[in-house]
């Protein structure tokens, strides 16, 4: 018999469903309760019998209750795993991608469950959303957050419109920062590693008044890298990292009254990172070089700098016992200088300078009752936010002095209203159902404009503008939605939980930013050809968490299948406008995909042995991607893949905890591995990485009450090299993809004289050493 997605997705569906037979059984015939670990127990993101507090639901519960499937790390977990950025979960969560975006530390690619974005330019929408301290972040540049003073990572996977609205198709990040005790507190962490790796994090905390009523705490961070490799053309180091950090918090805990300010800073001062070229330059001849950390890449200009900032104040009231009252209030402001060079040659081909400005208000209030039976969360929503991003392209090896510019001002005003409501049926069957409403209206003001001469004047260039704008728009558009989630659920014992779940996301419309407005066909306005709709997901999920043998086993499993509908795919070609070469903006609502698959993650604890894995399977594939071909509208959906999403994923780690004196060591060894995974939807072999696995080791002292601490960590021991990004402007058959080469064997250049294909790749082997020290 032939073995088609469907055949292979069912063994781990009979897993799926056998372990809920299994969960089902009663808790005496299976566990008994157990006494949690001291170190357990003293962790503020546990329960008292070790389990992680989430709220994942806007609500505090234990992991192993909510019925969404979703993993989560303490703070505690994450520097005992020497985590360094929230693109280390990628990891360790299934279905996960989480990669730094091409020429820059700080700006996020994210995917889960095949739904995500990586083009950070303004107009385009994230398809994960980002949340620090419940506050949605916008735009994906200064979203590589670092891991310091963090209570608890959470991530949940699929739709989660109704509690977290717009742009959350894929899935969500939250990024949960520690609460101030009620002690005074000092603590130092330092780390020193490989590539001169030189990290300091100082936090002070303390009560400020005897009562323990008003609370400050602040926390300042350096984090300092060399790089991986060199830039053969400007001499910096490409791949280092150079940021300064800090965050500041003010907290009342009152009685039934509970409020938090807290303000944050980011500069990354790294060097722009340059891409590998994958073949030889086509014009000046340039090597492929056998470092793939080093670059060519010649564009310095402007100064890569990236600064982010902001604050929020979170108010909670408890009135009554049943009665809950929250306000979130934020405003965050970010500002990026990047200087991409996308030929990665000395020669000024295809270099891209570009401004990102982004800015954000929001405000949301939130009323939550818990009486008996019936628990349910309302609320309200508003963002108005701002994103404009200016970029020069400059081809002045096909056109002396020729820029094509492009300026593109967002502004996003949307508002929303929810209500999500749980009812206990029984003391073991419970029913979810809630939904929201969301208001969502973007503006547009977008320019483009060819400038001869060296360059916009934005970028300080002599460029003088040639001939009328391909574009001058200014415009706006409405999209209304509305996104339900009903879920059943039911609990036989505290340690099981089954659930069948259904919900529904969407990720917003805009324009185009990159489109050429000259190029609309007769009788089709400006503002309908660079436009593009909403796309929308539909999610059936069932799960079962699991706790066994006496809660030394646990087990999460969730099987899934989401309809993807008005798949929005952004990109860019090389084309010709008012006769002068160009690129084009290539947007459209491609058709269906549907993404179909099994997860798994699992803990097993034996004494002061611990085994922790996690699997996940993807079968994502579009059914209908319409593109046009000699002006025809054409389904290539045979031809294309889903980005981003390899079909497996999976991690698997052991760890030994040996008592020394009242402290302890824990010895760790774990691998983490990855299929194919496809950069773009047409594919491509220079870009495309295939299977790999990587392999980590540490060692770490916690001391009697984690006074202090000392690890060592390996991280891709292997030193293995794997692609995470690129770039590519060679030619290929419009149909199939492939790729098409002259006679000579030589690639062809679409854009610009050298030929584009460029790549950037993950982290090499790093050793390092990090040491806590609290007071």
């Amino acid at each position: 018999m032939a073995v088609t997605a469907s055949n292979r997705i069912r063994p781990l569906t009979a897993i799926l469903f056998a372990s809920v037979a299994v969960g089902a059984l009663p808790a005496s015939a299976i566990a008994q309760d157990s006494a949690p670990q001291a170190s357990e127990a003293s962790d503020p993101a546990l329960t008292a019998d070790g389990a992680i507090i989430v709220t994942a639901r806007r609500r505090s519960e234990s992991l192993t209750s909510v019925p969404i499937a979703i993993s989560a790390f303490s703070g505690a977990e994450l520097a005992a795993k020497g985590a360094g950025d929230i693109t280390s979960l990628a990891d360790e969560v299934p279905n996960v991608t989480l990669e730094p975006s091409r020429g820059t530390n700080s700006t996020l690619s994210a995917f889960i469950r095949g739904v995500g974005q990586q083009d950070p330019v303004s107009g385009f929408e994230q398809g994960v959303g980002i949340y620090l301290d419940d506050v949605y972040l916008n735009r994906p540049q200064a979203a590589v957050l670092d891991i310091y003073d963090v209570e608890r990572v959470e991530v949940l996977r699929g739709p989660q419109g109704t509690l977290y609205g717009r742009n959350t198709i894929g899935g969500a990040i939250k990024y949960v920062t520690k609460k101030i005790d009620d002690k005074a507190h000092l603590s130092l962490r330092g780390t020193y590693g490989s590539y001169d790796q030189a990290d300091g994090v100082l936090t002070v905390s303390s009560p400020l008044t005897s009562d323990g009523v008003l609370r400050a705490s602040g926390t300042v961070a350096r984090l300092t890298r060399g790089g991986f490799g060199r830039n053969l053309t400007t001499g910096l180091s490409n791949y280092n990292k150079d940021i300064w950090a800090g965050r500041g918090t003010i907290e009342v805990h009152a009685t039934d009254f509970f409020a938090r300010l807290t303000g944050d800073y980011t500069h990354d001062m790294s060097n722009p990172r340059g891409g590998h070229r994958e073949i030889r330059g086509q014009l000046t001849g340039a090597p492929v070089l056998s470092n793939v950390f080093d670059t060519q890449a010649g564009l310095n200009s402007p100064r890569q700098d990236v600064k982010a900032w902001g604050w929020s104040l979170f108010m909670e009231a408890k009135p009554t016992d049943t009665l809950t009252f929250r306000s979130i209030t934020a405003f965050r402001k970010d500002d990026s200088a990047s200087p991409i060079d996308f030929d990665a040659t000395a020669s000024q081909d295809v270099d891209v300078p570009a401004y990102y400005r982004n800015k954000q208000w929001s405000q949301e209030l939130q009323v939550l009752f818990d009486s008996g039976r019936f628990h349910a969360l309302a609320g309200a929503y508003y963002l108005y936010a701002t994103a404009l991003t200016q970029f020069d392209v400059r081809l002045f090896t096909t056109v002396p002095g020729l820029a094509a510019f492009t300026g593109a001002n967002i502004r996003t005003d949307t508002s929303a209203a929810f209500v999500n409501m749980t009812y206990d049926i029984t003391d073991q069957i419970s029913l979810e159902a809630g939904g929201r409403y969301t208001w969502d209206k973007r503006y547009a003001q977008i320019l483009r404009q060819n400038y001869l001469g060296g360059g916009s004047p934005v970028f300080g260039g002599a460029g003088v503008a040639f001939g009328a704008p391909s574009t001058n728009f200014l415009g706006s558009a409405k999209y209304n939605k509305f996104t339900p989630r009903v879920s059943l659920n039911f609990k036989p014992n505290v340690d099981n939980t089954l659930y069948a779940s259904f919900s529904q996301g969407f990720k917003g419309g805009g324009f185009d930013p990159r489109g050429v407005g000259v190029n609309a066909p007769a009788g089709v306005s400006q503002g309908d050809f660079l436009s593009f709709r909403p796309e929308k997901v539909n999610s059936y999920e069932v799960g079962v968490k699991t706790r066994l043998f006496d809660r030394k086993l646990s087990i999460n499993l969730a099987g899934f299948r989401m309809d993807y509908t008005d798949v929005q795919i952004p990109g860019s070609v090389a084309c010709t406008v008012a006769g002068l070469p160009s690129f084009c903006g290539v947007v459209s609502n491609a058709g269906k995909a549907r993404m179909q698959g099994v997860e798994a993650e699992g803990r097993l604890k034996l004494g002061g042995f611990s085994l922790n894995g996690s699997l996940g399977y993807i079968d994502a594939k579009y059914l209908q991607y319409v593109t046009l071909i000699a002006g025809k509208p054409t389904d290539v959906a045979a031809y294309r893949k889903v980005q981003n999403t390899p079909a497996w994923t999976g991690n698997a780690s052991a760890s030994y905890s040996i008592p020394v004196g009242s402290g302890s060591v824990d010895v760790t060894g774990g691998v983490s591995w990855k299929s194919k995974t496809y950069q773009f939807e047409v594919p491509n072999p220079f870009l495309d990485q295939p299977a790999y696995a990587l392999f980590d080791a540490s060692i770490y002292y916690r001391a009697p009450g984690g006074r202090w601490t000392l690890g060592v960590y390996g991280k891709n021991l292997a030193d293995k090299r794997y692609k995470t990004s690129g770039y590519t402007y060679v030619a290929g058959n419009a149909t199939t993809g492939e790729l098409t080469y002259t006679p000579a064997g030589n690639l062809i250049p679409t854009l610009g004289k050298e030929g584009v294909l460029t790549t950037y790749w993950g982290n090499p082997r790093q050793i390092f050493a990090t040491a806590t020290l609290s007071f």
